[in-house]
């Protein structure tokens, strides 16, 4: 197999060295050999077309892909179906029932025209949390893409079936589709689990060695619902209950947390997916982002479900989640470019336990790599690529998306998904559905 040159790129290899700014952001090239970076080089190279294929990346940013930390891709289905409406309300009353609907099938074609929006958006790993995910993991195999998938686990529906589909989703896709697919046990909150549940869960993933991704402190309803039951905040209900013991850990939300809770999170090395405009969209509230980073607690950036967001665009994400912290503290210099990118890069490979593998550039990790084109007259000028990627920049602008060492996206085509037949199927499932 040949090799790949990305040549002439500016490359954001999210290896912060402070003894020389420019090797935050530096003009050169990346060899790619298998499914892993070979080198890195700055500078001017000459190839060999004939040794090699070369993509030019000339007027490009070459970045590492986008990790989304936490979404629920099937429910592209229901995007604009339960818009303006409070969490507790939009979930039992709109999206529920609707979910009760679904096939595999759905299922199946509901989390392609997600990764489809994904992979041209240059997300190149997400974590999902649903059902039925068997039919996520096949979608993941067929397009090439990477994914960290859990079984969404309540006690209070069907618990123990659940978590044997759950633990049967491990045994059968844990490291599959050549190491792209990874798992976790997926249990949803700490108003749909109980206690017992949620240490049973923790045993478990213990057992199998994988790691628990579950919402946590999203809604003031919930810091109240917890607090009346349990005479604790959402973090020490699931801490008491060993889910902090799992490896690794990946609490969604973590919008409404005392200083406790925030030394718990930091003490367990527990991982916090940022959402922010889901957060906002159902008013939710603004998760202590700033604190969380200024104590040590790892974040990462997730979109959550197309239902509450309504796309699945990491690059608005990022701009909400830095603009989001700004206002918030009222200070501009918090939620840096940069901090954004780690976020949303490095950070999200932390998170799902991904963080040696994948989320960098530099030799001996996946590649796992995007182009993002600068040309548009919004990119205009080049003062500080950064900033341009978490300020100005939007999913349309990437052009070519690498994973595992393989082009599933060149000059804004996608290779592994016929775009026509995942909308044609789409639009005949909502016939049914709705």
């Amino acid at each position: 197999m040949k090799k790949i040159v990305i040549k002439n790129g500016y490359i954001l290899n999210m290896e912060k060295n402070i003894q020389d700014p420019g090797d935050i952001c530096f003009q050169g090239d990346i060899i790619i050999a298998g499914e892993k970076i070979d080198s890195v080089k700055s500078g001017y190279q000459e190839y060999d077309s004939n040794d090699c294929t070369i993509i030019d990346a000339t007027g490009m940013a070459v970045m590492p892909g986008l990790v989304n930390c936490h979404t629920h891709t099937a429910m592209t289905l229901l995007r604009g179906y339960a818009d303006d409406l409070p969490l507790m309300e939009w979930l039992e009353n709109r999206i529920w029932p609707l979910e009760a609907k679904l096939k595999p099938e759905y299922v199946y074609w509901g989390t392609k025209l997600a990764v489809l929006e994904m992979i041209k958006g240059g997300t190149t790993c997400f974590s999902d949390m649903y059902f039925m995910m068997e039919q996520v993991a096949e979608v993941v195999k067929e397009t090439g893409i990477r994914a960290s998938l859990s079984r969404g686990l309540i006690s209070f529906n069907n618990g123990d079936k659940s978590l044997e589909e759950g633990i049967n989703l491990v045994k059968s896709y844990h490291n599959s589709a050549d190491k792209r697919i990874t798992t976790m046990l997926g249990p949803h909150a700490p108003y749909t689990c109980s206690p017992e549940y949620l240490q049973e869960v923790s045993s478990e993933a213990k057992k199998l060695g994988v790691g628990i991704h579950i919402h946590i402190a999203e809604t003031l309803s919930e810091i109240n619902q917890i607090k009346e039951k349990y005479n604790k905040t959402p973090v020490e209900m699931v801490h008491q209950a060993g889910v902090f013991t799992a490896n690794p850990v990946l609490a969604a939300h973590c919008v409404h947390l005392t200083d406790n809770d925030l030394k718990i999170l930091l003490q367990e090395k527990v991982s916090v997916a940022h959402n922010p405009e889901s957060n906002m969209k159902l008013a939710s509230g603004i998760a202590p982002i700033t604190k969380m980073i200024e104590m040590g607690v790892n974040v990462g950036l997730g979109t959550d479900g197309a239902a509450s967001n309504n796309n699945l665009d990491m690059f608005q994400e990022m701009r909400s989640a830095s603009l989001l912290q700004k206002v918030h503290t009222y200070d501009p210099t918090v939620m840096s470019s940069y901090q954004a990118l780690s976020m949303a890069t490095s950070n999200g490979a932390k998170a799902l336990g991904l963080g040696q593998e994948i989320g960098k550039i530099k030799p001996g990790m996946k590649a796992d790599i995007i182009l993002v084109d600068l040309s548009g007259p919004h990119l205009q000028p080049l003062h500080d690529i950064n900033a341009h990627l978490v300020y100005s920049a939007g999913a349309s602008d990437v052009d070519t998306v690498i994973v595992n060492g393989k082009v599933i996206m060149k000059s804004k085509e996608v290779s592994t998904i016929d775009e026509e037949k995942v909308i044609y199927e789409i639009k005949e499932i909502i016939k049914k559905l709705v």
